[in-house]
């Protein structure tokens, strides 16, 4: 690590403004909180700017009790920057990313093709990218104030679902190494700011609309949601019912169709399952116990006759069962 990190650092000059952009979430935010701190003192300036909206409650909370300083992308003018940085995550998650050229790029999902940039360090074995930000907080000798251990140790506990999910070794030091210097009573407080009076509707909806197959998997589309982190949120509820093992909940945003998908860890993929079904249609990928595809309307349109709520949830369906009513794709569920 202690290589990783001087090649890192010889990355930058002291001149140097370096913009760090993310889709923010608890891991997200932590990864560029440290690798500000990283930075500090050997650079001019820093900043980080997010391009999805933070509705999240327990997101909204951890930003507002942590004090974060975050700047939406639309408000900022990247040309003014001299560095470019992207952490957990890459360029091919998300148009807006795939703009711009990376002289960092620091993740913990899968690798995707044709990466490209000075400093390329990613391990999709970590459960948490804040799991390696924390190596490499250790190897620089820099001890995490209170406010960014409490993100890193919040952010690696999300990631691995309180390790339920997969996760290495890597994780529990880095979470047992954060445990002295984090404040948990105010981790506390996020974890249990997980809904608003807004967001009980989708729960009602989703109770109403979901479906059930082979007493295992459950399927719910919302129509249209106003952040695609209500499918998140209703996605992992849905996991906390006894005897089911895959939890598939989607809704429309900005003119995408989001599905998001998770499963209880034992011997299934989603990352794979999502890819399979969904990405001769847009981005779609990620972790074994979680995955996402973000597919285009107007994509759907060479397959689908309508888009109505309906359809497009009959489409999900076929396609995760594999009968799919686009390319032959036959994915193994079970």
């Amino acid at each position: 690590m202690s290589e990783r990190l001087r090649k890192l650092w010889n990355i930058f000059s002291y001149g140097d403004k370096v913009l760090i952009i993310i889709n923010a979430d608890p891991d997200s935010i932590a990864s560029a909180l440290t690798l500000r701190r990283l930075l500090w003192r050997r650079i001019q300036s820093s900043a980080i700017v997010y391009i999805n909206e933070i509705k999240r409650p327990d997101n909204l909370a951890l930003v507002r009790l942590l004090k974060i300083p975050l700047s939406k992308f639309k408000n900022i003018d990247s040309s003014q920057f001299t560095k470019m940085a992207i952490v957990d995550s890459q360029p091919s998650h998300h148009e807006i990313f795939s703009r711009f050229q990376y002289d960092v790029i620091i993740d913990h999902h899968p690798v995707n093709e044709g990466l490209e940039a000075p400093f390329i360090d990613i391990h999709p074995e970590y459960g948490a990218n804040s799991s390696l930000m924390t190596e490499y907080l250790r190897a620089a000798k820099i001890r995490p104030s209170s406010t960014l251990a409490s993100a890193l140790f919040y952010a690696i506990k999300v990631d691995t679902h309180n390790f339920e999910r997969e996760t290495s070794e890597e994780d529990v030091k880095a979470f047992r190494y954060l445990f002295s210097y984090a404040n948990k009573n105010l981790v506390r407080k996020i974890e249990l700011s997980e809904m608003t009076l807004d967001s009980i509707s989708y729960y009602k909806l989703a109770l109403s609309q979901m479906k059930i197959k082979n007493r295992k998997r459950i399927y719910a589309h919302l129509g249209k949601v106003t952040s695609p982190d209500m499918c998140v949120l209703i996605a992992d509820f849905f996991m906390r019912i006894h005897d089911i093992s895959w939890s598939i909940v989607s809704g429309i945003h900005n003119g995408k169709l989001i599905v998001v998908l998770r499963n209880d860890g034992y011997r299934k993929d989603a990352g794979k399952l999502a890819d399979a079904a969904f990405a001769h249609l847009g981005p779609a990928g990620g972790h074994k116990a979680m995955a996402r595809a973000e597919i285009p309307l107007k994509n759907l349109k060479a397959i689908l006759k309508t888009t109505d709520d309906q359809i497009i949830e009959k489409f999900i369906r076929r396609q995760i069962e594999g009968k799919p009513l686009g390319p032959d794709i036959s994915v193994p569920i079970s």
